[in-house]
């Protein structure tokens, strides 16, 4: 490729041991990782808490009212005043994904970083899938909870997840027409399916 910078936008379902992979992948190829850190990026860049940033993170309809809404500034730096919106935040997001992938190596997990750097001809899409039974598996372990309430979180999350994806791309999120490539966990296993990701990945880039 012409272009030797290493870009990776994974898009992953709850529970399927995405974040994980991105982990890795991130650290293999010498990548900075852009998750909860890139909420701490664009909230330096838009001037908002970042806590008001984790609170709007990957929902669609942020606010009920924006005169009922407590959102701390820092300094001047009042962009918006009382006409902020969630189309707002999102271009917040936006230009920090788009500055974080002229920098060097990267890895982004969800923000709809796909469809942000789609005219990035050296970026690579990945969607990481695993069945249900795996996936409320795993949500049930790490909430310390049941598999039928696991189901009721993998639902919840999911329908927003998807919802946010939609609103802001005009696609259907984890279609495999938007992604180079779509892998199921549950097939290899974690190990496994990060090694074949990994061989993508070298391949693609010829590192």
């Amino acid at each position: 490729m012409s272009d030797k910078t290493i870009i990776i936008n994974i898009g992953r379902q709850l529970g399927s041991g995405g974040h994980t992979i991105a982990k890795h992948l991130a650290e293999t190829f010498n990548c900075k990782f852009y998750d909860k850190e890139l909420l701490n990026l664009a909230a330096r860049e838009s001037g908002f808490s970042e806590k008001f940033f984790e609170q709007n993170d990957e929902q669609k309809g942020f606010f009920k009212s924006l005169f009922h809404m407590h959102a701390p500034h820092v300094g001047e730096n009042n962009f918006y005043n009382n006409r902020f919106s969630q189309e707002s935040l999102f271009q917040f997001q936006s230009d920090a994904i788009r500055k974080a992938a002229e920098k060097g190596n990267c890895v982004f997990v969800g923000r709809c970083a796909d469809y942000v750097l789609r005219d990035k001809k050296n970026a690579t899409n990945i969607f990481i899938t695993a069945s249900i039974e795996d996936r409320a598996k795993m949500v049930a372990d790490r909430h310390q909870c049941s598999i039928e309430e696991a189901m009721k979180i993998i639902q919840e999350k999911e329908s927003s997840r998807a919802s946010y994806y939609s609103y802001y791309t005009g696609k259907k999120w984890g279609n495999a027409a938007s992604y180079d490539l779509c892998i199921n966990t549950s097939v290899l296993g974690i190990k496994s399916t990060t090694e074949l990701i990994e061989a993508f990945i070298k391949k693609r880039y010829n590192v």
